[in-house]
């Protein structure tokens, strides 16, 4: 399969300048560039996908550069609702060996090229900006893009300071062009019209046809929600902001309806093999398998091997599959990191514990749970109401108290 076709079947493809994508990908080799600006010190999932269509990219052959905005980052993209607050320079050098480190590891090893746009835009002398840079931008053609149109129209207005960002991040892409021979840059599809602007640009100034490729953004099909960090459930790339316990909990309590397309997203499984899973959770969507992989393969590729089957076995045993005996030390602490605990005694009363460990709200709930059958112990079902607390239930001092399928505690001795 063409690079190109791929991608598309991957869904990685929302727009590109050229009459046809394989004109871009399927020729001769180019050199790609992923500009990032450092407004925090990880990737999220919301950016995720852009970092895999490099890694894409890189094994089709083609050079990536990966743009870190140590210069714009001190500026700010505009937002269509408000001006983004100034960063500190030492802030964002900070933001920018992070961001690096954590690249590195999603390329697999494959050597990229890291450049921070400081580097050039910190030099830029405002004169010759201006007339050299600057005459090549149309205020009609600036104001006719969405977040300036937005905050055009809005009362708090926009500052020259983000009005200018576009001609920043075209100015980007010709320097790219002359150091590097760059001709493609991606991004997100609400970075097009700043993309086009640098595409534009090195048309004018240097009369050459260079392209823009765009990822559509990445929404829960089942809520219509996307994953970017502005709508308050960010995913972090980084184990001291999102566990990876609760990484794996993400990817494996996503909705059915895009799980599918995560798989062909986030993770490097053939597409052949994603449609054989594809089929197998059609046929049984509550054995949650896609989910299973997809959780598995996402947090391999961000955290590795060991910390992947570590989380996923941990929560397996919260969701019914294996013994705590079974943990090891570094298991242990996963466990009672990331679950609700509830500290006991040997002969509490089942029915209290319930209460105090939150899976029922009243004495009379929690009998009505255990007559019903909904309550298991240690792997053992409990159906008196009267049943105390034993000390030979504690492995490793723990205990594991369910609710159904979905709720639990662990208990501690």
């Amino acid at each position: 399969m063409k690079l190109s076709e791929e991608l598309k079947s991957r869904g990685f493809v929302h727009q590109f300048t050229a009459e046809k994508l394989e004109d871009i990908l399927d020729g001769p080799k180019r050199t790609v560039y992923l500009g990032v600006d450092p407004t925090a010190d990880s990737i999220h999932a919301g950016n995720f996908a852009l970092f895999m269509l490099l890694r894409h990219l890189v094994e089709g052959g083609h050079k990536v550069i990966l743009v870190i905005g140590g210069g714009t980052g001190m500026i700010g993209d505009p937002k269509p609702d408000v001006e983004r607050p100034l960063t500190p320079p030492e802030v964002v050098e900070e933001r920018v060996k992070k961001l690096k480190v954590q690249a590195e590891g999603l390329m697999g090893g494959v050597e990229i090229e890291f450049v921070n746009n400081y580097d050039w835009l910190s030099k830029l002398n405002l004169i010759d900006f201006l007339r050299d840079i600057g005459k090549h931008f149309t205020v009609n053609e600036l104001i006719k893009k969405e977040a300036i149109a937005t905050r055009l129209g809005s009362q708090e207005g926009i500052s020259y300071t983000e009005f200018a960002y576009p001609l920043l991040q075209g100015y980007d892409f010709l320097m790219l062009n002359r150091m590097y021979d760059c001709d493609l840059q991606v991004g997100g599809s609400d970075q097009w019209g700043n993309i086009v602007s640098g595409v534009d640009l090195i048309r004018r100034v240097e009369q050459k046809n260079v392209h823009a490729l765009t990822v559509p953004l990445v929404v829960d099909k089942a809520t219509g929600k996307k994953f970017g960090k502005s709508e308050g459930n960010a995913i972090w790339l980084d184990s001291e902001k999102t566990s990876p316990y609760q990484f794996y909990q993400f990817w494996f309590n996503c909705s059915d309806e895009s799980v599918i397309d995560y798989l062909k997203l986030f993770t490097l499984l053939p597409l052949v093999e994603i449609k054989k899973v594809e089929a197998d959770f059609t046929s049984n969507p509550g054995s949650r398998s896609a989910q299973r992989l997809l959780a598995k393969e996402v947090t391999t590729l961000v955290h590795g091997g060991e910390e992947a089957s570590s989380v996923e076995k941990v929560s397996g045993i919260l969701f019914g599959e294996g013994q705590l005996s079974d943990l090891s030390e570094a298991e242990v602490i996963i466990l009672k990191e990331n679950a609700p605990t509830t500290a006991v005694a040997v002969g509490d009363n089942i029915l209290d514990v319930l209460v105090e460990s939150g899976l029922a709200t009243s004495k009379r709930e929690a009998r009505t749970f255990v007559e019903g059958g909904a309550v298991i112990l240690g792997g053992e079902k409990v159906t008196e109401g009267d049943y105390l607390l034993e000390e030979n239930l504690f492995a490793l001092g723990l205990c594991l108290l369910r609710r159904g399928k979905r709720n639990y505690s662990v208990l501690t001795l």
